[in-house]
């Protein structure tokens, strides 16, 4: 048996996978709080993953009615590109940056002038610095919390802090590493050169976690730990990795011809290459994969984080959402949203604001407004699908995954506006089975089990969940798409 931990923005979930069985035998959650402040802050309290790491994995475990020391390994899943800055002794100086805190825009841009521009970050990362990257955090931290970066002795990201407080170990995989903003995504290195550039004072062979291969454990379960949780001391934690590269294992995206979509607090979408990728835009990053390839991976900030601003200002439940949504024309009577509540990626606009436009007497409708702002969340994915480019092209179907791939109403929306069969797995949380999946794999490969066979034994498609295209919707998306780019060059000066 293995588990599969997936750290969010709202929560942390915890699966029980039967590898040879291929069936998931429970799964459990446990919230997270939000710190949010003026100009863009976004943070979060590492104990609070580890408290809800603890509740989620001892409920599961009942749930999952099994010997607890059948259990052989671990992987966890972590939001990406979070801070978690450390003392001496283990614990925060800070609370973590997260993804989505634009607070560093400033400083972001700062760093790409020093770096080059656009053109020496290609050079030196094979990606251009996004105001999500952890490089800015660190940065702004530096500036803003003097005292804190004082006392910095480790660097983690959220799954490395994780596997961090299950080991004891400080180590990170090239997946995740590749959105610190100070790694080689091409020579999957630590830039020391870079890192120098944005903390001097900081040594990177004191601070920056060990990089290891995909397949290598990160540790063994500390037995203390593992006495307290009542799990085998022999209990192997994997390398872990980003939530898009564990997501992408657990829609079987491990090689070229898929595209995953993810509908969740932000929206992604990632392809898989055998190789690295520097694609026509900046705003594609070359990511590396947690499976040792590539993942070309494009991030929208403000997906079911915008639909559910919206829902709860209406004070209405999910299902009673998608009826007003369904009951709404494509195009929402001419509505259209910029849902740029948490400024914006992709596009790149960090210090854009959310905006509702075309509103008259005549359409300010709850539906409009409620469909509006599913379509405008649609259209920053389309937008990034087109800057995939080749990367794109020839993909024969889009695998949903997110909160947002339960809505009916929201997968034909996507399979209409980007004119692709659009299918969700069985597990549309797929970032908690990648990690069991990468977990098994880690502890078995040395005995010839590969990835690619437990994906094949364990990633489902829900045939009831298939969207085909609609040519009609089709056809009306295409105009309603052209006005939603008519409004970024009006409201935020972007080519239309």
């Amino acid at each position: 048996m293995y588990i599969g931990v997936d750290c969010g923005t709202q929560s942390t979930k915890v699966v029980v996978v039967d590898v040879e069985g291929g069936t998931i035998l429970a799964e459990a959650s446990r919230p997270h709080s939000l710190i949010e402040g003026d100009h863009g802050r976004r943070e979060q309290d590492p104990g609070e993953w580890v408290t809800a790491l603890r509740g989620a994995l001892g409920e599961a475990l009942g749930l999952a009615a099994i010997d607890p020391l059948a259990i052989r390994a671990i992987g966890v899943s972590g939001q990406q590109h979070g801070l978690v800055a450390l003392d001496d002794s283990g614990e925060p100086v800070y609370p973590a940056k997260l993804w989505c805190d634009t607070e560093t825009a400033a400083h972001n841009a700062a760093l790409v002038e020093q770096l080059g521009g656009e053109a020496g970050c290609l050079d030196k990362l094979g990606l251009v610095l996004q105001t999500g990257y952890t490089a800015s955090k660190l940065a702004w931290l530096r500036e803003r919390e003097p005292a804190a970066y004082r006392r910095i002795a480790s660097l983690l990201l959220p799954h490395d802090y994780l596997n961090f407080w299950l080991t004891g170990e400080r180590v990170t995989e090239a997946g995740d590493a590749s959105g610190t903003g100070y790694f080689d995504t091409r020579a999957r290195t630590w830039r020391e050169d870079v890192f120098a550039a944005i903390a001097p004072e900081l040594d990177p062979a004191r601070v920056l976690p060990r990089i290891i291969e995909a397949s290598e454990p990160a540790g063994m379960l500390r037995p203390a730990l593992a006495r307290e949780l009542g799990l085998s001391p022999e209990v192997l934690v994997s390398s872990g990795g980003g939530d898009n590269m564990l997501g992408a294992i657990g829609t079987g995206n491990i090689t070229p011809g898929l595209i995953t979509m993810s509908l969740g607090t932000s929206g992604t979408l990632c392809a898989y290459s055998p190789a690295p990728v520097i694609a026509d835009s900046a705003m594609v990053a070359n990511f590396c994969s947690s499976t040792g390839g590539w993942l070309p991976l494009i991030c929208t900030m403000n997906v079911t984080s915008a639909t559910t601003r919206v829902r709860e200002l209406f004070g209405l439940d999910l299902a009673t959402f998608g009826e007003r949504i369904a009951s709404a024309p494509v195009g929402a009577e001419g509505v259209t949203a910029l849902p740029f509540f948490n400024g914006e990626r992709v596009p790149m606009l960090p210090e854009a604001t959310a905006s509702f436009l075309g509103l008259s007497g005549a359409n300010v409708t709850q539906a409009n407004l409620c469909r509006a702002v599913m379509e405008g969340a649609t259209f920053g994915l389309r937008y990034g699908l087109d800057l995939f480019g080749s990367l794109a092209e020839g993909a024969s179907q889009i695998r949903l995954i997110g909160g947002g791939a339960k809505s009916p109403v929201w997968r034909q929306m996507v399979a209409d506006v980007t004119a692709t069969p659009v299918i969700c797995p069985e597990v549309t949380d797929a970032a908690a089975l990648g990690a069991a999946l990468q977990a098994a794999w880690c502890h078995q490969h040395a005995h010839g089990v590969t990835l690619e066979a437990l994906c094949a034994r364990l990633v489902h498609l829900d045939a009831g969940s298939l969207a085909e295209p609609e040519p009609g919707a089709v056809a009306a998306y295409r105009e309603v798409y052209a006005r939603y780019h008519q409004a970024l060059a009006e409201r935020h000066a972007l080519a239309p």
